[in-house]
């Protein structure tokens, strides 16, 4: 099949159906060896893309550091995005109440659950949809409590000019190592900082080599403790961090992944069509190109092309990253 031509991008995956390929997948990535240089990087590895939801670790540790009592699962959840199940709005009715606030303060939109399962049970008892069980309700709880820590003002919490969300700036600044590309809304409402594919590997590799004890490394290690609150139950974060023990997994709207194994391997994954079916299986493929060990998680290299029903291909990177 003739491969399409997209200035700057490559091709990462394919989409095999019966023998044919019926799709590719075209992008950009990276991937970092422990000392941080770049040992693979396809496409516009350097050029600035959004984070989405991949930068949420960076906004986490941003509260932490602005005083925000996040430990555990608080602070696993405030760098994830929940599937909205029951276990995940109790722990963010837990943390406003801790500061003395309720759903009502959150400033993230209405949404249902992503599980399917709690979705259609709130459906069947008449609920609405509601900011709580929306997937980003744990970081927006986070700034809260970061702003009711820090005195500062939580009904603003999400303008650009806020304290918190400076502070935001900064720690996207000094971990990627870069200056902040753009600045947009994201899907939540909260700022969004713009960076490079290399910047948000690195930036989350060293919050997984930071020293123990240290802030970064505190959100890293909540993260790995506890991955049933970075995602949910089937959440593709959840489940990649569960096959790779030791390793952070963050995935952003619009196919954005980040991967950071416990020995500081790490991969930044950017699709540019923003599907995110085949980024597991390219973050797999760069992690292993750049000497990564993913041995634990060859189940994820390869997804699944179903045909009435039963498996007819599949989803897989492309050979040669």
């Amino acid at each position: 099949m003739p491969e399409p031509s997209v200035p700057g991008l490559v091709p990462l995956a394919e989409v095999v159906r019966s023998g044919f390929t019926e799709s590719l997948h075209f992008g950009s990535a990276v991937g970092l060896a422990p000392d941080g240089t770049a040992a693979v990087a396809l496409g516009l590895a350097g050029a600035p893309i959004l984070p989405r939801s991949s930068a949420k670790p960076l906004q986490a540790l941003a509260c932490l550091s602005a005083g925000a009592d996040l430990y555990g699962p608080r602070l696993a959840i405030a760098a994830g995005s929940h599937t909205g199940e029951d276990v995940h709005v109790r722990l963010v009715a837990e943390m406003l109440d801790a500061v003395g606030l309720g759903f009502d303060a959150l400033r993230c939109p209405a949404d249902w659950p992503e599980d399917e399962a709690t979705r259609h049970g709130l459906i069947r008892e008449g609920m609405s949809a509601s900011a709580e069980r929306m997937n980003c309700s744990g970081k927006h709880a986070a700034m809260l409590a970061a702003c009711a820590a820090s005195g500062w003002p939580t009904g603003t919490y999400l303008d650009a000019a806020h304290p918190l969300q400076r502070r935001v700036r900064e720690v996207v600044e000094e971990l990627s190592g870069e200056e902040v590309a753009h600045v947009a809304v994201d899907g939540c409402g909260a700022p969004l900082f713009g960076m490079s594919l290399t910047g948000l590997a690195l930036a989350v590799q060293r919050m997984v080599l930071a020293e123990p004890g240290t802030a970064p490394r505190a959100v890293a290690d909540a993260m790995r403790e506890h991955p049933e609150y970075v995602g949910g139950t089937g959440h593709p974060n959840t489940s990649l961090m569960r096959a790779l023990p030791g390793a952070v997994a963050k995935g952003g709207a619009e196919g954005v992944l980040v991967v950071a194994l416990a020995t500081g391997h790490a991969a930044a994954v950017k699709v540019v069509d923003g599907s995110p079916r085949a980024t597991n299986a390219i973050a797999l493929a760069v992690l292993k190109a750049a000497g990564g060990d993913v041995t634990a998680a060859a189940g994820f290299e390869r997804v699944p092309v179903l045909g009435g029903g039963a498996p007819v291909g599949e989803i897989h990177a492309l050979e040669g990253i």
